[in-house]
């Protein structure tokens, strides 16, 4: 084959495809760095999504036709039927094809540790998980509930999506092609999402049970349905997503991993979620309560109709919390901090409402000592708040304890008291604003639309709030950066420093040390005594003398401070005397 190719090349004589053979061996390859590859898997895995999601609605839908056949819901569906047909058979071969082609690819490492393809699995992992569990979840709930039409639907379209989970999970834990890059993010996301739906179903069938033992009969129950349906309901949901998050954080090791991604959905489901419920639903039972003793303006089962759903909230809530909080404690230092500034933020806004609505009441009630009902459930509601808001601030930000070292030096504690501060100023400055055109509206309306303190108690409690809080926060802000600035060490800018000294050295040592942060080795000059005297001429005797000469020590130490400030060297002679005389000399290396 060769000699043909030369002798023709020799004969002025060429085939057609040697000539595409010769040009396609010129192509140069992508250079290193190339976008190339960056868009070609943007386009790639893009259309992959899109045709995954396209062929999965198109087999809901018919498999939802299937099951609900003979029913008036897929009777004379020409459309959807047509719709269903072209997203499974054009939309699946396809979807096949492109999987094919990106899956053989797949081999090469470059291509595991892709972008693309870890964020298009985490994605759809994310939407098959999300939409499987809504569907299937959704058609138990509705066959207890003895819904006859509907369900069927619900069911197809988590089955379908099911098994598109089902696809992408051996994909994901696939030995040899499993994405490089965020490779744990799905089984944080599935967790989550359990965890969420689990607390949600939870929270919800324990309320209905507590209602129905509370009052009796819901409103549901009065139109003839029994309470253990609503029950059943919402305990499928809480046990399918209890299931999910059981898969994933046990079976999976969700609760070892230690990414920063895993850390962040701790801290703001496991912890900051939590501690909302918590907070929400006891503060509610404690404001029933305060109505039940105080305030009887409403009916008694009006009164205790938020009371199921409290106690609920309050008791899943606080389970969840007790629980993140302990695996949290095995976190790093960073995580733990984030903890407890989620926490004391919640107490803080809680207590904050709390206080806010308190002087509103309070200011309502001078002004009008006959105020109704409602300024008495306003008043009470406040209360709550700051009773419960009020301890857990105090329980976790300890104000009158010291932070630790380790703490101050961390950018989370900064970051939130800075935070605090500028959103409460800011709500300050905008309330002033608002006091300020209340009183200037009362003072020129001529109508008389109420007295000044109906026209600004509301903002005069947020304006105490906000300032009481901006203004804590700023001067603990500023007592932490002195602290820091103390237990900061100064920066070495002299190694050694040599301290010729007439007098005692003692104070001009200490000063060299501080503000160089060198070693400081002492000589004594042998002239000192004559110096001294001929500098100073006749000393004075008695306490007078003594006197004189510390006042001369200090004042000869700060201008050694003075003189020391900025010179950087390896070695540093310092001469001092005869009287204020001081000379800094910097010196080479050894």
């Amino acid at each position: 084959m060769a000699d043909r190719l030369r002798s023709l090349a020799a004969a002025g004589l060429h085939e057609p495809w040697s000539e595409a053979v010769t040009a396609a061996q010129t192509v140069p390859a992508p250079a290193a760095g190339s976008a190339q590859p960056t868009v070609r898997r943007l386009i790639v895995y893009t259309l992959l999504f899109a045709l995954v999601v396209v062929t999965a609605v198109g087999l809901s839908g018919l498999l939802g036709r299937l099951l609900g056949a003979g029913t008036v819901l897929v009777a004379g569906d020409v459309a959807g039927l047509a719709r269903s047909l072209a997203f499974t058979l054009i939309g699946g071969p396809m979807a096949a094809a492109l999987w094919w082609f990106v899956w053989r690819r797949l081999d090469d490492a470059v291509e595991r540790s892709s972008a693309g393809w870890g964020l298009y699995l985490t994605g759809m992992y994310a939407v098959s998980l999300i939409t499987a569990a809504t569907g299937v979840l959704s058609a138990l709930a509705a066959v207890i509930g003895g819904e006859r039409l509907g369900w069927q639907l619900s069911l197809s379209n988590g089955l379908v999506w099911a098994g598109v989970l089902a696809w992408h999970r051996w994909m994901w834990r696939h030995p040899r092609k499993s994405p490089s890059l965020i490779p744990d993010v799905p089984t944080v996301v599935g967790a989550a999402f359990g965890l969420i739906i689990g607390v949600g179903g939870s929270v919800t069938a324990l309320a209905n049970l507590l209602d129905t033992a509370i009052q009796g009969l819901t409103a549901s129950a009065s139109l003839g349905d029994p309470w253990w349906k609503l029950v059943l309901q919402a305990l499928a949901w809480g046990v399918g997503g209890v299931a999910i998050w059981w898969w994933h954080w046990i079976h999976d090791g969700g609760r070892r991993l230690t990414t920063d991604f895993a850390d962040v959905a701790l801290v703001v489901i496991g912890i900051l979620g939590a501690v909302l419920l918590t907070v929400g639903g006891i503060g509610t039972v404690l404001f029933v309560l305060l109505r039940l003793a105080f305030d009887r303006s409403d009916p008694v089962s009006e009164i205790l109709e938020p009371l199921g759903a409290a106690i609920a909230a309050g008791a899943v809530g606080s389970l969840v919390w007790a629980y993140h909080r302990t695996v949290s404690a095995g976190r790093s230092g960073t995580t733990l901090q984030a903890a407890k500034l989620v926490t004391s933020g919640v107490g803080l806004a809680a207590a904050a409402t709390g206080i806010g609505i308190v002087v509103n009441s309070a200011l309502s009630i001078a002004a009008t000592p006959l105020a109704g009902d409602g300024i008495r459930t306003l008043l009470l509601g406040g209360i709550s708040a700051l009773a419960v808001g009020g301890p857990l601030w105090w329980l976790t930000w300890k104000p009158g304890v010291a932070p630790e070292p380790t703490e101050l030096g961390r950018r989370g504690r900064r970051v939130y008291l800075i935070a605090v501060f500028g959103l409460s100023a800011i709500v300050a400055v905008i309330t002033l604003l608002v006091i300020g055109y209340r009183v200037f509206e009362f003072l020129l309306d001529d109508v008389s639309g109420g007295s000044l303190v109906d026209r600004t108690r509301a903002p005069l409690g947020l304006l105490v709030a906000t300032g009481l809080a901006a203004g804590y926060h700023f001067a603990v802000w500023r007592h932490d950066r002195s602290l820091t600035a103390a237990a900061t060490p100064r920066k070495r800018t002299v190694r050694k420093l040599i301290l010729v000294a007439a007098g005692d050295p003692e104070p001009l040592a200490k000063v060299a040390a501080e503000v160089t942060g060198a070693s400081v080795t002492v000589w004594k000059r042998a002239d000192a005594g004559s110096s001294d005297a001929v500098a100073s001429g006749t000393a004075p005797s008695g306490a007078a003398s003594s006197d004189t000469a510390e006042e001369a020590a200090g004042g000869l130490s700060g201008q050694l401070a003075r003189a020391l400030e900025g010179v950087a060297a390896d070695r540093v002679l310092v001469i001092t005397g005869p009287g204020s005389r001081i000379e800094v000399i910097p010196l080479g290396s050894d």
